[in-house]
């Protein structure tokens, strides 16, 4: 029986599938998902929704957490092949106790995973984490007697609801872009059902991913958007990830919009009918929500949180905001909107209602914020023994800066969040942030410069520098 223990990250389960964790692995992990969800729910028989996306390996992965899992006395229902959303969504339609989606969502051939949740819209936090991993390798395992339910095509049940909720009035030429991963089968009918004009690119299930990982922040899967975009004049460009859960987005003239910009435009949108609304967003987002004068004429507040799905989700839920935004393309929309997990196909419709209501060109939209550089997200290789401890000493190293007033490029640091990493901020607004990976054995750095593309690049070059006398980072995934 192989399990290793680092496979349980913070919000998320992930392992290289036989390397790392193997079939014994995955029924014990199983084991100790249905003690937790059986310790917490206080019921001997829950009721557990199981899925599994278009990964080679991911459908006898999901046979064998099954087994586990009904090992200790879990009720299970299979939806079958899904998106991380359509668990989630399962979960509240069905009325389950709790969910578990075998997922190593973008991350490269070879990894699996789990995502897991016990209370509706929201799934494992650091401490449930914790919890399953001390339950699983101390095996102090229910005994119990479970069954499996298959249901079938809940599929349409989810497609369906996400139609009837949204049709839209005005016709939108949309390039919808799975990266030959799951969300294949669900967004370009979904868009369609909702009145889009659809073109598909890369959207035939295949598990070796031959062109790249379907992961909108990807700059291969970014760049063949655009370029399909440019080639069908389309007004939008959808990139979904490998389970569905995030998107990103590419403007009528085939320009990346990072995806904290697009949650800027869709909160000032609904922040004009949802007056006095709460919206939460990651460190890696731009500073641009702060004090955005729509947000703040509508009396909305934005509070910067941890990065990651759980986090942002749970915030959300714990602050009754109306949504919350990831750079890295998570969207949460909270009731009336959704349920407050995060569904990249939801985020897709919000945009399409976002182009009708303004009745603009994305480009247009787009222009009316102020304009920042951005860097995309890039994840120098640190061990995971080692990159909470390299974030520690850069914590350390940006406060003794700011307190000696070192200036970068002429700047003072004026701010420094310390709520996930290190995000210091300079004069002009500008800032930059370094953080461990949640998921990965990585850090990740991110710069936004409010002046200039040479600032945005100077920002990073010190970070760089910072990190390299560590002499604890390897190679970038990729670079400015």
């Amino acid at each position: 029986m192989k399990i290793n223990p680092n496979g349980f990250r913070e919000y998320d389960a992930r392992w290289i599938f036989e390397k790392e964790i193997d079939l014994d692995g995955v029924i014990n992990l199983g084991k100790g998902l249905g003690s937790q969800i059986i310790n917490h729910t206080s019921k001997t028989n829950p009721r557990v929704i199981v899925g599994h996306d278009y990964r080679s390996y991911s459908e006898k992965i999901k046979k064998m957490l099954i087994n586990g899992l009904i090992s200790t006395g879990c009720k299970v229902e299979d939806i079958g092949l899904s998106l991380s959303p359509m668990v989630y969504f399962a979960q509240f339609n069905l009325d389950a106790d709790a969910i578990a989606m075998v997922t190593a969502s973008h991350n490269e051939n070879g990894w699996t995973g789990v995502k897991m949740g016990i209370k509706k819209g929201l799934t494992h936090a650091p401490e449930e984490m914790s919890e399953l991993k001390l339950i699983t390798l101390n095996k102090n395992f229910k005994n119990g007697k479970g069954d499996l339910k298959e249901i079938n095509d809940f599929k349409n049940i989810y497609i369906q609801d996400l139609i009837k909720k949204n049709k839209i009035s005005k016709k939108i030429k949309a390039v919808v872009a799975c990266g030959n991963g799951t969300a294949g089968v669900f967004a370009p009918d979904i868009l369609r059902g909702i009145g889009c004009e659809v073109i598909e690119l890369d959207c035939e299930l295949d598990w070796s991913f031959p062109k790249y990982n379907p992961n909108p922040e990807d700059l291969k899967m970014l760049h063949a958007i655009s370029k399909a975009v440019k080639d069908n004049n389309a007004d939008i460009g959808f990139g979904f990830d490998g389970d569905g859960d995030r998107c990103g987005i590419i403007d009528n003239n085939g320009n990346e919009i990072f995806s904290d910009k697009i949650g800027l435009l869709i909160a000032r949108n609904l922040s004009k009918t949802h007056k006095n609304s709460k919206f939460i967003v990651d460190v890696k987002s731009t500073g641009l929500f702060a004090k955005d004068k729509v947000l703040l004429n509508n009396n909305c507040k934005t509070i910067y949180w941890k990065t990651g799905h759980s986090h942002i989700k749970r915030k959300v839920n714990i602050e009754k905001a109306l949504a919350g935004f990831e750079k890295s393309g998570h969207f949460f929309f909270n009731k009336p909107l959704g349920y407050g997990y995060d569904d990249g196909i939801n985020s897709a419709i919000q945009v399409c209602h976002l182009l009708v209501n303004q009745n603009k060109k994305m480009s247009e939209i787009v222009s009316e914020l102020p304009i920042t550089y951005q860097t995309p997200t890039m994840a120098p290789f640190c061990k995971d023994e080692e990159k909470y401890k390299v974030v520690d000493m850069m914590v350390k190293k940006v406060q003794e800066l700011k307190q000696n007033e070192t200036k970068i490029d002429g700047q003072l640091i004026t701010e420094v969040l310390t709520v996930n990493g290190v995000r210091f901020s300079l004069e002009d607004g500008s800032w930059g942030l370094i953080r461990a990976s949640s998921n990965k054995p990585s850090l990740v750095v991110v710069t936004e410069s409010t002046t200039s593309e040479n600032r945005k690049k100077i920002i990073f070059e010190f970070i760089d520098s910072l990190l390299q006398e560590t002499r604890k980072i390897g190679e970038y995934d990729q670079k400015i």
